[in-house]
């Protein structure tokens, strides 16, 4: 099964770049959005052969998330049940056979770190969900988790010190939900790689460049760690500020 995330950083923005190409050329079984930037009936995608499911934030022009999946989901639910997160439209789970697919749009700490303490109660609320669902089934869970777990995930990672994405307490978080039984699944492959990133600002030709950050997650339950086939970064596709990243998995 092959598993695609992308953060589309405005879908209807993409769908004028190169969107269906990629989608196309991708052909993924089972394909994860987030930052959609839509509201309900806002696009129609023509996607034959696939189920779609969308979640939408309140806030207009903000958020969400959305999965095409080929294969139709025993169960889906939106948001992760706790009110305080619930109306951003940032988390999918979809109810397969053999595990919980989940896609996530992680809240950016912002700049000054406005919140960081939100995104601390969003990472604790948010594990304790994935926990949960792993007492029926394991876990697939993908998305923009806007960490770099550590400094080679990151081309800068001295003068990010203090930066959203990149503060001890977040990278903290990523430790300690990686220890509570998930695996890395591209770290898994590539565990020493350098200079593979999934993120690049728009400013100072930083893709160009190759200045980015690693913050885009294909992570599984440890009960999956023997299904798992390949993970890459397609930093060759292009349309948003981030790339998709992709997992296969038996």
């Amino acid at each position: 099964m092959k598993l695609i995330s992308w953060n589309v950083n405005g879908l209807r923005a993409v769908m004028g770049k190169n969107f269906m190409e990629a989608f196309n050329a991708l052909d993924a079984d089972v394909f994860c959005l987030q930052e959609t930037k839509l509201q309900e009936g806002q696009i129609e995608m023509a996607l034959p052969g696939y189920h779609q499911y969308w979640n939408y934030a309140e806030k207009k022009g903000y958020s969400g998330t959305a999965v095409f999946t080929r294969q139709e989901p025993l169960s889906v639910r939106y948001g992760i049940g706790v009110d305080l997160f619930d109306h951003e439209g940032r988390v999918i789970t979809l109810e397969l056979k053999d595990f919980f697919l989940v896609t996530v749009y992680t809240p950016n700490s912002q700049d000054g770190l406005a919140r960081l303490l939100y995104r601390m109660e969003w990472e604790d609320a948010f594990l304790k969900y994935l926990k949960e669902l792993e007492k029926t089934k394991p876990v697939v869970f993908c998305g923009d988790l806007n960490v770099a777990h550590t400094e080679i995930d990151i081309e800068n990672p001295k003068s990010n010190i203090r930066n959203a994405g990149f503060t001890q307490e977040e990278r903290d978080k990523m430790t300690a939900l990686l220890g509570s039984g998930f695996i890395d699944t591209f770290r898994y492959f590539y565990p020493d790689v350098t200079g593979a990133y999934s993120w690049w600002s728009y400013r100072f030709h930083a893709r160009e460049n190759n200045a980015g950050w690693r913050i885009d997650y294909f992570i599984v339950s440890q009960a999956l760690k023997d299904r798992l086939q390949a993970a890459s970064i397609h930093n060759e596709i292009f349309g948003s500020d981030h790339c998709p990243v992709e997992l296969i998995i038996a």
